[in-house]
C-alpha cells in the first residue's frame, strides 16, 4: 500500500500538470488537438495535389498563365491580385496577435480595435476569393475541347494566348437551346458557348499567323506542344469536339480538369475554414465589445480563436505555395 502511493506522488511529481498541463486550460488544448487532425487532412490533399502536379508536370497549367487578373484593371498581371490576398490575410494574422496581446493586458479598448481590423481583414479575404473563383469559372481566353480530351489553345507567332473573341468569324445561323418539345426525353441544356467550333474554325483558317498549342500525347505522357500550322489546321479539324471556356469539374480551358477539380477543393476547403474563423471572430468581437471578458477577468476566448485564426492564415501559405508558386 505505501509502495503504491508512493509511485502515485512519483508520477504526479513528473507530470505536474495538475487541471492545466504544459500551463495551457482545457479549451485551449482541446483548440491544439483539433488544429493538429485538422493540419494532418490538409497535408493529405497538398500531398495528393502534390503527387498529380509532378506526374503530369509537362501538361500542368502555369499559375501565371490562370491568375493574370485584377479587379477593375485591364491587362495582364500574373499573381499580383494572389499576392494582395495573401498579404491582408497575414495582416489579419498581425491583428490577432495584437488583440491577444491588448487581451492579456484586460485592455478592452485596444482588443475591440484589433478584432474588427482581424474580422475586415478575413472578410476582404473571402470577398477577393469568391472574385478569384468567379473569374476561373468564367475564363478569358476560351479554348477547343477534342474528342480524346485534349484543349487546344490558340496562340501567335511568338507563342502569345490568343483569345476566342478575337478568332471567331460570326456566321449567320441560328442557335437554340434543346427544348423539352424537340424529344421524348429531355434533360435541360447548360448555357451555349460564346461561338461555335465552325466559328472558330473559320476564324483560324482566315489568319495564317495563328498556330496551335495542345497537351499533345506522345509516348512517356502528356507535353504541350506547339504544332505547325497544317498539323493545327488538321487536329481542329479532326479531332476537335466543342468550345471550352472557363473551368469546371469536368473541362477546363487551362489544361487539364485534374488542377480545376483540386483548385476548387482544396481553396474552397480552406476559404470555409476562413468562413468559419470570421464568424468566430464577429462573436468574440461583440462579446468583447459588450465587456463580457471583462466581467470573467480573462480574454482567453480572443487567445483560443486567435489559435484558429493563425492556423488557417498558415495553411494559406503552404496552399499559395504549392498552387501558385510551384
Amino acid at each position: 500500500m505505501d509502495t503504491t502511493v508512493a509511485n502515485t506522488s512519483e508520477e504526479n511529481k513528473r507530470w505536474g500538470g495538475g487541471i492545466e498541463p504544459l500551463k495551457a486550460s482545457y479549451g485551449k488544448m482541446m483548440m491544439w488537438f483539433f488544429l493538429t487532425s485538422d493540419s494532418l487532412t490538409f497535408t493529405g490533399f497538398l500531398a495528393a495535389y502534390g503527387f498529380s502536379r509532378f506526374k503530369f508536370a509537362d501538361s500542368w497549367p502555369i499559375a501565371d498563365d490562370v491568375f493574370t487578373h485584377v479587379p477593375f484593371v485591364h491587362g495582364n498581371y500574373p499573381m499580383i491580385f494572389v499576392a494582395f490576398m495573401t498579404f491582408i490575410l497575414i495582416m489579419s494574422s498581425v491583428t490577432m496577435v495584437l488583440a491577444v496581446d491588448a487581451g492579456h493586458k484586460m485592455d478592452k479598448a485596444k482588443t475591440t480595435l484589433y478584432m474588427f481590423l482581424t474580422v475586415l481583414g478575413g472578410l476582404i479575404f473571402l470577398s477577393s476569393q469568391a472574385w478569384e473563383w468567379s473569374t476561373f469559372i468564367k475564363g478569358d481566353y476560351g479554348a477547343v475541347g477534342t474528342h480524346a480530351g485534349n484543349i487546344l489553345h490558340f496562340v501567335d507567332a511568338e507563342g502569345n494566348r490568343v483569345a476566342l473573341k478575337d478568332i471567331a468569324v460570326s456566321q449567320p445561323t441560328e442557335r437554340s437551346y434543346h427544348a423539352a418539345k424537340d424529344g421524348i426525353w429531355f434533360t435541360s441544356e447548360k448555357e451555349l458557348p460564346s461561338y461555335t467550333l465552325e466559328e472558330v474554325i473559320d476564324g483560324f483558317k482566315a489568319n495564317p499567323e495563328l498556330l496551335v498549342r495542345t497537351t499533345y500525347t506522345v509516348e512517356g505522357g502528356h507535353h504541350k506542344t506547339i504544332l505547325s500550322r497544317s498539323e493545327s489546321l488538321l487536329e481542329l479539324e479532326s479531332k476537335g469536339k466543342n468550345i471550352v471556356e472557363g473551368a469546371n469539374l469536368i473541362q477546363n480551358e487551362y489544361g487539364s480538369p485534374l488542377f480545376a477539380n483540386y483548385f476548387f477543393f482544396i481553396t474552397g476547403f480552406h476559404g470555409f475554414h476562413v468562413s468559419i474563423g470570421v464568424m468566430l471572430n464577429i462573436i468574440v468581437f461583440f462579446n468583447v465589445l459588450l465587456g463580457t471578458y471583462e466581467r470573467r477577468g480573462s480574454y482567453e476566448m480572443v487567445e483560443k480563436v486567435g489559435l484558429y485564426w493563425h492556423f488557417v492564415d498558415l495553411v494559406w501559405v503552404f496552399v499559395f505555395t504549392f498552387f501558385y508558386l510551384v
